[in-house]
């Protein structure tokens, strides 16, 4: 992030601005952190935080120092689902869902911006069969608590990032309004 004077501006998650946006992302790896030392379904461990670069890298050193824990991927993982569901998964899987969420939030801060990310081949490789795995319907697409939009069509000649944006509902063509106005597409 350049500063706080860009949090207003849009992102290709619908309603939220790049200030919600990180506050969704700083949340989302408190409450990960959270997960991975055993404290997971408490409510206000995923509660989105004000929006500070500072906030947010101090959240992402947590989530990946708890990920680093020793034995987090073999344990299971209390984790909230929605607004006070308690779900138990495998930690891999957790990390998983986690995984999948930053790759596509790296792309909505990146495009937001203005500066649409490049990841590399074996991230996409590895992170595309993840996301796969959400089901097409259901709770994960549909519904207050849904992570995820319905799958938008791909291009029949869709990279693997254009392939994982539709299925996870995104636009691959999303561009920020321009600042004379103009919508997004």
């Amino acid at each position: 992030m350049d500063g706080a004077e860009r949090l207003d501006l849009p992102t290709p998650c619908a309603g939220w601005d790049l200030g919600r946006l990180v506050a969704h992302m700083t949340g989302q790896n408190l409450g990960f952190a959270a997960a991975a030392r055993g404290d997971g379904f408490e409510p206000r461990t995923w509660a989105e935080v004000p929006s500070t670069p500072a906030a947010f890298r101090a959240s992402a050193a947590e989530v990946l120092a708890a990920f680093a824990s020793e034995g987090a991927a073999e344990r299971t993982w209390s984790i909230l689902a929605g607004a006070d569901q308690e779900v138990q998964v495998p930690g891999r899987t957790a990390i998983g869902f986690h995984f999948i969420d930053y790759v596509v939030h790296a792309w909505d801060v990146g495009v937001s911006l203005g500066r649409p990310p490049v990841f590399p081949r074996p991230l996409l490789d590895a992170v595309l069969p993840l996301a796969l795995e959400v089901p097409a319907t259901g709770p994960a697409r549909s519904g207050p608590y849904a992570p995820f939009a319905p799958a938008v069509t791909a291009a029949a000649d869709a990279d693997p990032m254009d392939e994982l944006l539709a299925y996870l509902g995104r636009d691959p063509e999303w561009k920020a309004p321009s600042p004379e106005g103009e919508g997004a597409r």
